[in-house]
């Protein structure tokens, strides 16, 4: 089970974390992905971690804004999101697979219930 937490409404400019903490199982082997949606589009890739920490990778619209991070003796993702911009205004979810480089919703097998941030102009 994952519980994603950490959303809330902030200004343009401004910088927020989210957290993703697991229960019920280690998922320390897992691929751990942060995805975004909004009203009437598809849940969209933010950024990945692999299980080791050493591949990361970002949607080109949150490069070099946006670090994803693990802790796995915590049992727990982070996302660091700086520099936001309206755009960014979603409901985030973290998720897990089992699958290296997994970039698409469909590939992952485990989601939290999402976390609403909202950036004002």
């Amino acid at each position: 089970q994952l519980q994603a937490s950490g959303g809330g409404l902030v200004q343009a400019g401004a910088s927020l974390r989210v957290s993703c903490a697991a229960s019920g199982r280690t998922f320390s082997n897992y691929v751990m992905g942060w995805f975004r949606q909004t009203p009437g589009k598809e849940r969209e890739i933010v950024a990945v971690i692999n299980w080791s920490v050493t591949s990361t990778y970002y949607a080109d619209s949150v490069k070099g804004r946006f670090t994803i991070s693990r802790d796995n003796a915590k049992n727990t993702v982070y996302l660091q999101m700086n520099s936001l911009k309206p755009e960014d205004t979603a409901v985030y979810y973290c998720a897990a697979s089992i699958r290296f480089g997994a970039t698409s919703p469909n590939d992952y097998n485990y989601w939290g219930q999402g976390t609403l941030v909202t950036v004002s102009s």
